[in-house]
């Protein structure tokens, strides 16, 4: 749930409840009303308590309880309103709706693992070179989930780790694994937000919010686009390329609209031609502040 999408009200009792024994109903119920009360308002991305929730349940997944009633590694330290509630409804949810929901998780992971296995070294490293960062030493945390916000993924940092749902329309099929890297590509985004903060201060121009953000996106989709059209590819071996059908997530999904509609543009116009190895990381930085 997010607050976005809105939660059920709390004395109403859902259509996927009836039939279900009262006992359930209330725990469930109780759930739905804690979390609408006092968590559904929090970003989920950028509240750090939602950060300290999601990072704790994912290092205690194999652990029965919070409380550490079943062990003492299992006591998981989070504020005990939200265990005892958490603890009260995970036996409803094991038992009507984990196994579908864990079923679509396995098939997502396995429609996306061989893509991974196929191009994901390659795009992990082009990605690497593109945002003059390396790849991370470690392996990067990533739970499949049915549900992922109301944007399908997100990725916290320190340390990273990547929530992407399963269930999401938008993250079927080779946009699965465009999501996935796109959400990795948060762990090298450092090198890129500093040079746009950097030249859009020494223009005495104000920073413009997501440019960072679209500018993943686009990065991204369009090595995507080219791997998929001319194999496990160079950046700099990319130069006068046809074009492929594949049509990037950004692209596809109209995230270029709203207060995102000027930057395809200048991204085709300035960033684009660093990807084709034709100029360098910071000239790119320089004309897309520029430009604005």
């Amino acid at each position: 749930m997010d607050s976005k999408r809105g939660t059920a009200p709390p004395n109403e009792v859902p259509a996927s409840l009836i039939g279900f024994p009262a006992e359930e109903i209330r725990a469930w119920q109780a759930a739905v009303a804690f979390y609408a009360k006092d968590l559904a308002g929090r970003d989920l991305l950028l509240n750090s308590d939602m950060e300290t929730i999601n990072n704790r349940l994912s290092e205690m997944e194999t652990c029965a309880d919070l409380e550490g009633k079943s062990s003492t590694a299992c006591r998981s330290g989070l504020q005990s309103d939200l265990v005892e509630t958490l603890d009260r409804a995970a036996p409803v949810y094991r038992a009507h709706w984990w196994a579908e929901q864990d079923r679509a998780n396995r098939e997502w992971i396995a429609q996306v693992a061989p893509m991974v296995r196929q191009m994901g070294v390659q795009l992990s490293e082009q990605l690497a070179d593109v945002y003059q960062r390396p790849w991370p030493a470690r392996r990067l945390r990533v739970d499949v989930v049915w549900y992922g916000g109301p944007y399908g993924a997100y990725t916290s940092l320190n340390p990273t780790h990547l929530t992407i749902s399963s269930h999401d329309a938008r993250n079927q099929g080779v946009y699965g694994f465009e999501v996935l890297f796109h959400e990795s590509s948060h762990a090298l985004a450092g090198a890129v937000t500093e040079a746009i903060a950097r030249e859009f201060r020494q223009r005495d121009k104000p920073i413009p919010r997501d440019l960072w953000h679209a500018l993943l996106f686009y990065t991204t989709g369009e090595l995507v686009r080219r791997d998929l059209a001319y194999g496990t590819m160079t950046i700099a071996s990319l130069q006068g390329a046809v074009p492929s059908k594949y049509q990037p997530y950004a692209a596809r999904f109209g995230l270029y609209s709203g207060a995102w509609e000027g930057f395809r543009g200048l991204l085709d116009l300035y960033w684009r031609p660093y990807l084709d190895g034709k100029i360098s990381f910071d000239t790119a930085i320089a004309r897309l502040a520029s430009a604005q």
